[in-house]
């Protein structure tokens, strides 16, 4: 298989999604795909535990994608062989009270992962970009100053949001977040297939609802909103991979591989040494443990 290389996915400003593809499989079998997957999240929980005792970066993985994109499965196998201290997983729903009495972006603010840990965003600060912008009445609710009806929400106002949003991501990178942000690419006949199969199949009924279908009939929104967002928003320090995820198996072998690839390099992250004293008394230190067998 050809090595997966991380810019070969890294969106630019001038990104097209009607003209990126959505399906790559590296003519391997799903077993090899999986196979290769275990290979390479092996060598990412051992990262993590690195960067844990190291103590002094975050990482702050972000995936959106419309719905039956493939997040949650995604999630659950790359950060498969993470240690569970390590790695935080947050799921954002629609906002609570509690949340709407705040600005927009300070949910994910205090979600963000402490340093020494990963933290996993399914759905994410986006939406705010995303779904607000396909269904502008959903802003109302936030209670914004100068903001009374849809007719409110101009062109400006959604400048305003992506500038803040880019804002944010620098002020936590400068402080050490290190921001990956992943679109699991699906094309609009493959989420057709897999809501069927929601429907054909009992035990994915649960994952089904008419909502599905209602989001769907704009699909073509959803694309030049996320397409927007993504031109505007994928910086050096934050940025955006367009992920093939018409393949559940590829799209999580190129979303673990880029993480591994750019993660490895950050050279300064490694173990801290021990202290000259202790490193020192090691044989002491063994030698008082040994002693204590019967």
């Amino acid at each position: 298989m050809n090595k997966i290389q991380s810019g070969n996915y890294l969106a630019s400003s001038s990104v097209k999604l009607s003209e990126t593809d959505t399906y790559e499989d590296f003519g391997r079998s799903e077993k090899e795909l999986k196979t290769e997957l275990e290979e390479v999240r092996v060598k990412l929980g051992k990262f993590q535990d690195t960067l844990y005792a190291h103590g002094k970066y975050a990482v702050l993985i972000c995936i959106q994608g419309m719905d039956t994109a493939g997040k949650d499965s995604l999630i659950r196998e790359v950060f498969k062989d993470f240690n569970a201290r390590g790695v935080v997983v947050h799921s954002f729903k629609v906002p609570t009270e509690l949340e709407l009495k705040h600005d927009y972006i300070w949910r994910h603010y205090i979600a963000l992962p402490a340093k020494g840990k990963f933290g996993v965003f399914n759905r994410t600060h986006y939406e705010n970009v995303l779904v607000t912008r396909v269904h502008p009445e959903y802003i109302l609710s936030e209670d914004i100053p100068g903001i009374h009806r849809v007719e409110d929400i101009n062109h400006e106002f959604w400048e305003k949001r992506f500038e803040q949003i880019n804002n944010f991501e620098r002020h936590i990178a400068d402080n050490g977040t290190l921001v990956f942000k992943f679109f699991l690419h699906l094309s609009k006949e493959e989420q057709r297939q897999r809501l069927l199969r929601r429907l054909r199949l009992k035990e994915k009924h649960w994952k089904f609802s008419p909502g599905d279908l209602k989001e769907r009939k704009l699909w073509d929104k959803y694309q030049k909103c996320y397409e927007e967002a993504i031109r505007k928003t994928s910086k050096p320090h934050a940025p955006w991979y367009v992920i093939p995820a018409d393949s559940k198996r590829a799209a999580r072998l190129i979303v673990a591989s880029i993480l591994l690839q750019e993660l490895k390099k950050y050279k300064d992250i490694k173990e801290p040494e021990l202290e000259d004293e202790v490193k020192a008394n090691l044989d002491l230190y063994k030698a008082a443990l040994e002693s204590e067998k019967e």
